[in-house]
């Protein structure tokens, strides 16, 4: 479409909870309800035994499989103003079971801008210290994957083959040199 498009106003045609569906000229998207974005987290564990990043699966509905992702939540679903590094901390903790000491704020980014206009505020996770099993909070289903970075290839590949769905985001693991 066009800058023309964009120059429309924007019509609300639905709107749940989490998501509004909009129309900006002959444009149709969808979008987070009040204002919501997320906090999607990489985090590499610097053990003694090597180098894991941490991911996470569950069942994604619009998929109707599940998914293998970075652990990632919404920032102020719950409480509105709320800043985006500690929605990532508390995301990260509630998923993975890991704690982070620092983190790092790497950019704003959009997973898919020509469908959404979500976009996400990608963390580095330093210092990671385990403080439990993580899993999600009731109902999530969330199971943690603690991956060799000189593995990530082959098992993204393995879980494909199982069925798998793949989250964009981490292409990021597989070579834009962001994890370094």
């Amino acid at each position: 479409m066009s800058e023309q498009d964009g120059a429309s106003p924007e019509e609300i045609m639905w709107e749940g909870r989490f998501i509004t569906a909009k129309r900006r000229g002959r444009w149709e998207y969808v979008g987070r309800a009040r204002g919501i974005h997320a906090a999607v987290i990489l985090a590499v564990d610097e053990a003694a035994d090597g180098r894991h990043v941490l991911l996470v699966d569950q069942y994604r509905v619009p998929l109707g499989r599940r998914c293998i992702e970075l652990p990632a939540g919404l920032v102020g679903d719950h409480d509105e103003g709320e800043e985006a590094v500690l929605a990532a901390t508390r995301e990260l903790e509630e998923e993975t079971g890991y704690l982070p000491g620092r983190m790092e704020a790497l950019g704003e980014f959009y997973s898919s801008p020509g469908m959404v206009s979500e976009s996400f505020t990608l963390f580095r996770a330093h210092d990671l210290m385990k403080t439990g099993d993580g899993g999600g909070v009731e109902g999530e289903d969330i199971r943690v994957h603690r991956v060799p970075l000189d593995r990530i290839h082959d098992r993204i590949a393995a879980w494909r083959t199982e069925g798998f769905a793949i989250d964009v985001k981490l292409l990021l693991l597989l070579g834009a040199g962001i994890v370094g």
